[in-house]
């Protein structure tokens, strides 16, 4: 077995637990045969540190007890049979030699034929083993606890066990951050690698190059209140996601180019602070100089690095954004170099402990959302109306119970995250949403 790989539990441990011991009989019913093994994957929130992963910036998740649970049985031939608890989610049946992922349409199966296709391609898997495989979730969809990776690293678990590999659970992070892609989304690794590197009782700081997870303990009596704004966005459906990656890589080559760097051997805005030697803070002075604020067309962004359009959407933008046309890189650079810095303070204010901790950590989370709100765009007028909720509600409590009010997002589905005071949670109550917005189900999604 591969050093510190995920853990494995012998079945007369769990299998009496009331949710397997359901999901076997409906694997049973289904496929006729029982599961052989099962696999859970967590869902996470994000304390602070939103869409700067994929910068190269290190960002502050935790796992939540909601995940993805697969029942499976490895097959002598090379089939994957896969399906759902949910009727919603068709079945799906495929050579297990020629998984093809279409990106144009992301139906549930995709992301765990992702899974899949990063194990085998890891291990130039020839014949891998046919699968029957029966998913349960109770991880919301589409509302920024991430889902959709968790199901990736699902499957890429459930292939392993299935084909007798092992990995570390740095480098399952590591190949299910890089196979996700295969659906079309540019994401960073947050979501993968808490997945597999969260312990109970404690939040993670996750660096990158290399992958690094640091413990960080919350203070006592912090509650962290999770609510859904019941708007739906599966990141991989649209362009969105995708369009901010880019401008993050676009302001990247401009920001390279305006300080005399090789524009061409950077990708991440973190390259340019570190080839430069500069601070976070120095970071922003550095792109309150170099850029404007208006958005920047292809034509400017091209004249500035000495290429024309063509050349740039074939160097540099994704397929998926091809056809966009202005890029607001000041807004969005100046984002991530403060989040950034968020994300430190953060990690800092945790360390030290001070008396006034939580209310400290409410400021950052508070700058966190209002940041994501009006320089990064990634909210919505759901997500900005269920925050004014929460902060109507809890003037009814004592104002040092309620330092915050802080999103986070996978992307424009979106949850809330209210930071409160341990005695205060109590008084938190669901019906205090309910008249404010009127036929969402927020009971219902409320976590």
């Amino acid at each position: 077995m591969a050093a510190d790989a995920p853990p494995i539990l012998s079945l007369q441990l769990v299998e009496e637990e009331p949710r397997l011991l359901k999901l076997k009989k409906m694997f049973i019913s289904k496929f006729k045969t029982t599961p052989k093994f099962y696999v859970r994957a967590p869902g996470r929130v994000n304390l602070i540190g939103e869409h700067i992963d994929y910068c190269g910036y290190a960002v502050l998740p935790m796992a939540i007890d909601q995940d993805i649970l697969i029942a499976a049985e490895p097959l002598s031939s090379p089939v994957l049979h896969l399906a759902n608890t949910d009727s919603s989610y068709s079945d799906f049946n495929t050579d297990a030699n020629d998984i093809q992922i279409k990106q144009t349409k992301p139906l549930w199966h995709n992301y765990f034929l992702c899974g899949f296709k990063g194990v085998q391609d890891h291990f130039s898997l020839r014949n891998p083993s046919g699968i029957n495989c029966l998913v349960e979730g109770t991880i919301p969809p589409s509302s920024g606890l991430s889902s959709s990776s968790a199901l990736v690293c699902c499957a890429g678990l459930v292939t392993l066990m299935a084909n007798g590999k092992t990995l570390s659970k740095v480098e399952l992070a590591d190949l299910c951050s890089k196979s996700e892609r295969y659906i079309g989304t540019e994401g960073g690794g947050m979501d993968q690698s808490i997945c597999f590197l969260a312990e109970k009782g404690t939040a993670k700081l996750i660096e990158f190059n290399p992958l690094k997870a640091t413990d960080v303990k919350l203070p006592g009596g912090a509650v962290f209140v999770i609510a859904n704004s019941c708007v739906e966005m599966n990141k991989a459906a649209t362009s969105h996601f995708n369009i901010r990656v880019m401008e993050c890589r676009l302001a990247t080559k401009l920001l390279a180019k305006s300080r005399g760097l090789d524009w061409r051997a950077v990708a991440k805005l973190q390259d340019v602070q570190t080839k430069l030697k500069l601070s976070l803070e120095e970071m922003l002075a550095v792109v309150e100089e170099a850029f404007h604020p208006e958005p920047y067309s292809l034509e400017e962004i091209g004249g500035n690095l000495g290429i024309n359009p063509t050349e740039l959407r074939a160097q540099i933008l994704s397929q998926n954004t091809q056809d966009v046309t202005t890029f607001k890189l000041y807004q969005r650079a100046k984002h991530v170099y403060a989040e950034a810095a968020r994300v430190l303070e953060f990690k800092k204010i945790c360390a030290e402990a001070p008396d006034d901790a939580i209310s400290l950590l409410g400021d950052l989370m508070n700058q966190s959302h209002a940041s994501c709100r009006d320089l990064y765009e990634c909210s919505c007028p759901e997500l900005n109306q269920l925050v004014e909720i929460c902060l109507r509600c809890c003037k009814s409590l004592r104002p040092s119970d309620v330092p915050s009010s802080k999103c986070w997002h996978s992307w424009w589905g979106k949850s809330l995250l209210q930071h409160l005071h341990d005695g205060a949670s109590r008084s938190f109550k669901l019906s205090r949403f309910r008249p404010c917005m009127g036929s969402k189900q927020v009971a219902k999604q409320f976590l």
